[in-house]
């Protein structure tokens, strides 16, 4: 009994836990974790209360709580702007790219520093993708062009769309007005 009761008392004993203590080296205490998560939130939420206690009643501060909501909506809809008018106007869409790849990298550094410090944490990288896609999309610009006129002459009202040869005959009677018997009729019973 002596010897169990000493190995007790020595790993157990004076309301210490040895295990424990020696386990909370290697591992983190849960318990006492989120004690001190929940420290920390609490302290963050009383800040940020703080910050909203003070009445703001005066038009200058409006217009800068207004103004500070701003930026995410209007690139938002620009980006889907820009989308629309890829797809309505491709040439003019493209000429607006072509003078974006000439900005300098530092003003691109620049920019994209603003808009990290602004919108949190981004990266550099993010913008040298996007200007790397740029040049790829620039680079199809004279293919889209080419299809672009070539659709545009595909379409029904451009003479000699069916004809695989140009014919003077065929010209001719796509642009002359040919007679349609149930117009004559027509403009013949208007009063």
């Amino acid at each position: 009994m002596g010897l169990i009761e000493r190995i007790f008392r020595g790993v157990f004993g004076d309301g210490r836990n040895v295990i424990v203590e020696t386990a909370q080296v290697f591992r983190e205490n849960a318990e006492g974790a989120a004690v001190r998560q929940a420290g920390i939130k609490q302290q963050t939420m009383q800040q940020f209360a703080s910050e909203f206690a003070v009445q703001r009643v005066g038009g200058f501060d409006r217009l800068m709580d207004g103004l500070n909501r701003l930026p995410r909506p209007l690139l938002a809809f620009g980006t889907i702007g820009l989308f629309v008018v890829a797809m309505v106007d491709p040439v003019w869409f493209s000429t607006r790219m072509q003078g974006i790849s000439l900005v300098p990298d530092p003003l691109w550094w620049l920019m994209g520093a603003i808009v990290s410090f602004y919108f949190g944490a981004r990266h550099q990288a993010h913008s040298q993708d996007f200007q790397r896609s740029i040049a790829q999309t620039l680079a199809r610009v004279p293919t889209v062009v080419e299809n672009t006129r070539a659709l545009q002459a595909l379409r029904f009202d451009t003479p000699q769309v069916a004809q695989s040869k140009p014919s003077a005959d065929l010209t001719l009677g796509a642009v002359e007005p040919s007679s349609n018997p149930a117009l004559l009729e027509w403009q013949r019973n208007q009063p």
